[in-house]
């Protein structure tokens, strides 16, 4: 969710000044792209992954701040409800074998946090949504203790001027409507962030490459089919993450105002496109402003840090989010792909990961790349059938017309992936294991929304009614996921 701020609540004039400030970010930004030299020696990635904490019984543990306290390690921090933790992994060069050794660094990492937070009475599950997360978790304490939470649940529901409304049904007729005096269901999809450092003129043409592949990255990877005992769409968390973070009353959505969590409208062709279009269409959701002035560090041939612009980019929930940062007094850009779910295992994740970055760059690359050949509502259709169906997924490819999403990245995307990461420098041992992992989930129609929802079948079928079957469900995902075999491989109960 982002970094800490100030306040919980801000008066009409800090408002102003906020987006007066935006404003004069915006216009340095602008000068900096065209004069400022951006750090890009070597393709930079970063990976953040959130994760589920529950108890002994497998429902929702409201004790992050306990369970941070026990692991004592930076690298994992707060997200918004008590029962959600995050692991932010260090940024380190994409060549070589770095992705396995990221593998074996983050077992360690997890499995010592997960000691520690037994310690309390808390276990970690990494899984898009907690299966066993019910309304009744949201009607007590359960936001995490940052004022950035507080204040932002409480200027979503105050633009809102009403209770948020979830209305989700699922291709087998199961659905969920009801309303929500907080934003407390937006907790409950827990995502696994990819970072891809670029230059400033590769920007568009990777940003645009990423919208375009969310779709049969999200098939291929989907991990949310239940949420509040309901089996709804294969990754549910795209829809109840759009829904619970909307600020907009109907009446707005009739009028047609853009959503917050904001899939876009168009290609683009720079950087500059993304974040004036978040300042001109979005409102504040935050307003803490700092005493930078990042003319007067720009004509100083400094780097500003451009908090305001930065902040107020935090709180515009793209699926391909623009980032822009400082290390060391140099600045960088960087596309943040939020598309995931987190889960079900770290070698499910790298391989994610994996396919995204070797795909996007053969994508970003091409002589006529695919945006050209493709409408952008095609991109969006795309990505909500992807979440829909997941693996079983229709979606529309220049070329190719119609075709499944396991076929798609058969027959196409996998390749071009394999290609990409050649072309990194990464490792032949990297392309086999992970991608391996890929082509096999495509072959076998296996994901962790389809063993989830074939295990809790399969509990239903010899008796136990839905809540039992999902904690039996989830039971038995977490003792697969510490295994580190891909889900494809999982037997099912």
């Amino acid at each position: 969710m982002g970094v800490e701020v100030d306040a919980q609540s801000y008066t009409r004039e800090q408002r102003q000044q906020y987006r007066e400030k935006v404003r004069q970010d915006l216009d340095v930004f602008e000068r900096m792209l065209t004069t400022q030299q951006f750090e890009f020696d070597r393709p930079m990635t970063g990976l953040e992954i959130e994760l589920n904490l529950v108890d002994g019984d497998y429902q929702p543990h409201f004790a992050n701040a306990q369970a941070l306290a026990a692991i004592a390690d930076p690298e994992f921090q707060t997200e918004l409800a008590q029962y959600n933790i995050e692991l932010n992994v260090p940024p380190r060069p994409l060549p070589g074998d770095s992705a396995i050794e990221l593998e074996d660094e983050l077992r360690v990492s997890l499995n010592a946090a997960e000691a520690k937070a037994r310690e309390v009475g808390s276990w970690i599950v990494s899984i898009g949504i907690l299966p066993t997360i019910m309304p009744e978790h949201f009607t007590g304490d359960w936001i995490s203790a940052n004022n950035r939470y507080t204040a932002l649940s409480d200027s979503i529901l105050g633009a809102r001027g009403e209770d948020i409304h979830l209305e989700i049904e699922g291709p087998t007729g199961e659905r969920i409507s009801q309303y929500c005096d907080s934003i407390g269901p937006e907790s409950a999809c827990t995502s696994v962030q990819l970072h891809l450092q670029v230059p400033p003129g590769d920007f568009a043409a990777h940003w645009n490459a990423a919208q375009a592949l969310v779709a049969p990255q999200l098939a291929l990877a989907a991990n949310s089919p239940f949420l509040f005992g309901k089996r709804l769409h294969a990754e549910t968390r795209i829809e109840l993450f759009t829904q619970a973070a909307d600020t907009r009353p109907i009446e707005f959505k009739n009028q047609g105002v853009r959503p917050r969590v904001f899939f876009g409208e168009r290609w683009i062709t720079s950087i500059f496109d993304l974040f004036e279009e978040n300042s001109l269409y979005f409102p504040a959701l935050l307003a803490d402003v700092t005493d930078e002035d990042p003319t007067a560090m720009f004509e100083a041939g400094e780097a500003p840090s451009l908090a305001e612009l930065r902040l107020h980019n935090g709180t515009v929930y793209r699926w391909n989010r623009p980032i822009y940062d400082t290390v060391k007094g140099r600045p960088h850009l960087r596309v943040e792909n939020r598309v995931l779910p987190a889960g079900p295992t770290i070698v499910d994740t790298l391989a994610n990961a994996a396919f995204y970055y070797g795909a996007i760059r053969k994508l970003a690359e091409a002589d006529r790349p695919v945006w050209t050949k493709m409408s952008f509502s095609a991109a969006e259709s795309n990505f909500r059938e992807a979440a829909r169906l997941g693996i079983d997924a229709k979606l529309y490819w220049p070329g190719f017309g119609d075709i499944g999403a396991d076929e798609l990245v058969l027959r196409h995307l996998l390749p071009l992936a394999h290609e990409g990461l050649t072309e990194w420098g990464v490792s032949v041992a990297v392309r086999d294991r992970y991608l391996t992992i890929i082509e096999e989930r495509a072959r076998r129609g296996v994901n962790g929304a389809t063993w989830q929802t074939d295990a809790v079948a399969a509990f239903e079928a010899r008796g136990s009614d839905r809540v039992t079957a999902l904690k039996q469900m989830l039971a038995a995902y977490v003792d697969n996921m510490h295994t580190n075999e891909p889900v494809h491989t999982w037997p099912l109960p």
